[in-house]
């Protein structure tokens, strides 16, 4: 690792073999804790390079726990994470709209490491039981149209440097690969990405694969379409810049979308807004990520069309019944 920490800190990168091995260690748990917060460290001071991040992804999904998931046209919604602005958990509640409105999906998440309430936090605290067993995972799948992978059962790295990166409490190049390494490598990914350099990387890395993506980066810093400010959204075909109003919607501010001080505090927001005693300002949120991730994958008509889905989805405890089936 020495060798390795001296090569970077002289403002060299990695090669892609070079970072896939330096991810295999790093699971196998071959260095110590300072070790791997120097390794760490170096991300913090510059960007990842598409090879370094092509090669960590490439480990991961190789060390993978195996998951054999029935849904060959089911959409992940995930943001990076790191944005440091502590939303509600926008994408966890759109995939539970999604779900209602009868487009499956394979959710992936994890504690939140540099924000209060990830996916798995909020999920953990409102009862769900994580689990890895492909058939449990199918169950949940058919019976609620939605099935939730926590990312440390499936991906030992992330399990062996869960309590290091939730001590650093910073944003790390871990972020970045949960989006990417789904297990159950759904056909749609609505990603979001809190900067427009990770976004580029992400497309170059993504265009190689056969599935379909798409990237939302809110342009003043969210991970996610926010309505604060316009959003850029990028695909296959190109990109675009859209605006609350484009989206159907009033523009919303930060404090509108804050979570809770506490994991028990977002997780009330989490079931307010599914049980219909959220916000206006919270349901558009939900409602403009989910009804972008339903025109995505190309099997609802116009986005209009998706607006009013999610919209019945919501209110219609479309979205409520199949949060109540995944945590029963």
């Amino acid at each position: 690792m020495k060798d390795i920490l001296q090569y970077l800190f002289n403002h060299n990168t990695l090669s892609k073999s070079e970072a896939k091995a330096m991810m295999i260690e790093i699971a196998q748990n071959k260095f110590n804790a300072a070790e791997v917060t120097a390794f760490i460290s170096v991300f913090l001071m510059r960007n990842i390079t598409l090879k370094e991040l092509e090669g960590f992804r490439e480990a991961l999904l190789q060390m993978a726990v195996p998951v054999n998931i029935d849904a060959g046209d089911a959409i992940d919604i995930v943001g990076t994470g790191g944005d440091g602005k502590n939303t509600i958990n926008i994408s966890t509640l759109a995939s539970f709209v999604v779900a209602g409105a009868g487009q499956k999906v394979t959710k992936h998440g994890n504690y939140g490491a540099s924000t209060t309430t990830g996916s798995s936090n909020v999920l953990e605290e409102l009862g769900y039981e994580f689990k890895n067993n492909s058939d449990q995972l199918n169950d949940d799948l058919e019976r609620a149209n939605i099935c939730f992978l926590h990312a440390p059962y499936f991906h030992p790295a992330l399990q062996s440097v869960g309590l290091l990166r939730k001590s650093l409490g910073l944003r790390t190049f871990f972020n970045l690969l949960g989006p990417l390494v789904n297990p159950a490598k759904p056909q749609y990914s609505m990603i979001g990405v809190y900067n427009l350099e990770i976004a580029r990387i992400y497309q170059y890395l993504l265009q190689k694969d056969d599935k379909d993506f798409i990237l939302v980066h809110g342009l003043d810093g969210y991970d996610e379409i926010s309505l604060t400010h316009d959003s850029k959204i990028i695909t296959k075909k190109g990109e675009e810049i859209y605006s609350a109003n484009d989206l159907g919607f009033n523009p919303v501010t930060l404090e509108d979308i804050k979570a809770g001080s506490s994991i028990r505090e977002t997780a009330k927001i989490f079931t307010d807004i599914l049980e219909g005693k959220g916000t206006v300002q919270q349901n558009s949120v939900v409602l403009a990520n989910a009804s972008v991730a339903l025109y995505h994958t190309g099997r609802f008509g116009s986005y209009e069309d998706c607006l009013l889905m999610s919209q019945e989805s919501l209110e219609g405890g479309k979205a409520l019944k199949s949060f109540e089936l995944l945590v029963s």
